[in-house]
């Protein structure tokens, strides 16, 4: 017997969460006809899209560029911050020669490094055991300075969060 083929789409519905709990819980509340009908006729499944299972720490929220990155790839896409805590864990990120060679040039400059980026508690963009990481590579090369240009209060953090951190 020959089976008819199917079409089949790949929904992707970013911050379209699913929980079987209805009390506060806006989209089992709301009128969805079309979303009611494709989820009691057709084929489909749950992802989880935080944590290990989107290459991220155990427990850590996931986001949308998490879950892109990961979908299709057949594979846990490590994220960033797992990477780079990893090689600050394993020692790689002190040897890591783009750093080490800045470093030898602020030296053979007199000149000032610079570290620019986000800082933050959040861990999707930002975390800051790897600025404190970087102010040690600085200090263990004998940077004679080091100025931080702190970019705050991210996306994976609340608002006007950043004084916190910056102290």
């Amino acid at each position: 017997m020959r089976r008819e083929k199917l079409p089949v789409a790949l929904i992707v519905l970013d911050g379209w969460g699913y929980h079987p709990q209805t009390e506060g819980n806006a989209i089992a509340l709301a009128t969805t006809p079309t979303w009611d009908a494709l989820w009691n006729r057709g084929s489909r499944t749950l992802l989880e899209a935080s944590g290990v299972r989107v290459g991220l720490p155990s427990g850590q929220m996931g986001n949308s560029e998490v879950g892109h990155l990961n979908l299709g790839a057949g594979r846990v896409v490590m994220q960033d911050l797992v990477r780079i805590s990893a090689s600050i864990a394993d020692g790689s990120l002190f040897r890591n020669t783009a750093l080490r060679n800045a470093c030898d040039h602020v030296k053979a400059t007199g000149g000032t490094l610079h570290l620019m980026g986000l800082i933050g508690s959040g861990g999707v963009h930002a975390i800051d055991e790897h600025l404190f990481a970087l102010l040690d590579l600085a200090e263990y090369q004998k940077v004679p300075a080091t100025v931080v240009h702190a970019f705050v209060d991210g996306r994976d953090t609340l608002p006007r969060s950043g004084l916190g951190f910056m102290q």
